[in-house]
């Protein structure tokens, strides 16, 4: 099972994938995880999407799809996999879509956490980490609304996308996600 995880920086799809990935019983694929892991590795790709990052800026296309490329090579998404926020624009969905077609293994579902803004804000000051100050959040919540926004559409208009209330303890998130899920 293909199942795009999506929502605004915040909204804890890193804290309901690591749930849903073992109700589902598929890999895990984090583009986040990935960059800030060749960041650490000091790698050519990493150094590139450092610059991205630190300014508070998506990292480009060209760069996040490598990745997803290579990663869809692993024998171990045969049978499917979640994506954690990716697709970030409807240029990455439609990429997406070509990536699995090329592979005979389409996409099975969408789910979106929906977190009001001021919650969002207030989760991604508490985590603490070194790229989230108010100028970076405030820039990501921008190009998510601008860029991520429409691949909500793109989603919808093919019956994909299903929202999930993402306020309320994990353990509610949850119960609502595989309610969607069917499991």
């Amino acid at each position: 099972m293909f199942v795009v995880f999506i929502g605004p920086p915040g909204a804890g799809k890193g804290t309901q994938a690591q749930r849903l990935v073992e109700l589902l019983n598929v890999p895990h694929v984090s583009t986040g995880d990935m960059l800030r892991q060749a960041i650490s590795q000091g790698t050519d790709l990493g150094k590139q999407a450092q610059n991205y990052m630190q300014a508070g800026k998506l990292v480009p296309d060209e760069l996040v799809l490598e990745i997803i490329n290579e990663c869809l090579d692993d024998p171990r998404l045969q049978n499917g996999c979640l994506f954690d926020g990716f697709p970030r624009n409807v240029e990455q969905a439609e990429a997406l879509d070509q990536l699995l077609a090329n592979r005979n293994t389409p996409l099975n579902m969408v789910l979106e956490l929906q977190v009001e803004t001021q919650e969002l804000v207030r989760r991604m000051l508490a985590r603490k980490r070194p790229d989230d100050t108010s100028e970076t959040i405030s820039e990501r919540l921008i190009v998510y609304k601008n860029q991520t926004a429409p691949v909500l559409q793109y989603y919808a208009e093919r019956n994909l996308l299903t929202a999930i209330d993402g306020t309320g303890t994990p353990d509610e998130v949850f119960a609502r996600i595989r309610a969607a899920t069917g499991r």
